[in-house]
């Protein structure tokens, strides 16, 4: 009776067990990556700027003492590199300037998202 009562106790523990990781895993497949910048699909018009092309993605931008990078659909690109048919122009902080023929592009690392100065400055 004690071997019984034994394994009935073993095998509720491991059915408990693996219910209980199933719904971890599946809990954690439902987790938003807090670090992931807000969708890159959609383009802003700036200053008559035509809007970002869904195929152009500004996805990073490298500014150093010495150099600007910028990582435009994957590829690294430096001021006055060309991607596809247009010429980088300008990196900046937060976007990338293009020239196509006579036309600007502005790719904006946040679509959408305004930035405002804070208050006091540095401390």
């Amino acid at each position: 009776m004690a071997k019984r009562l034994n394994r009935l106790i073993r095998w509720t523990a491991l059915t408990v067990g693996a219910c209980s990781l199933a719904h971890s895993a599946n809990a954690q497949s439902a987790l938003v990556d807090p670090t992931k910048p807000p969708s890159m699909a959609a383009g802003t018009a700036r200053g008559g700027a035509p809007e970002q092309a869904a195929s152009q993605r500004l996805q990073s931008i490298l500014i150093s003492p010495t150099r600007k990078l910028a990582v435009i659909d994957g590829r690294t690109v430096t001021e006055g590199s060309r991607i596809e048919a247009a010429t980088v122009v300008q990196i900046a902080e937060t976007r990338v300037t293009l020239r196509q023929g006579a036309e600007l592009m502005t790719l904006e690392l946040y679509p959408g998202i305004q930035r405002t100065p804070g208050k006091g400055g540095p401390r």
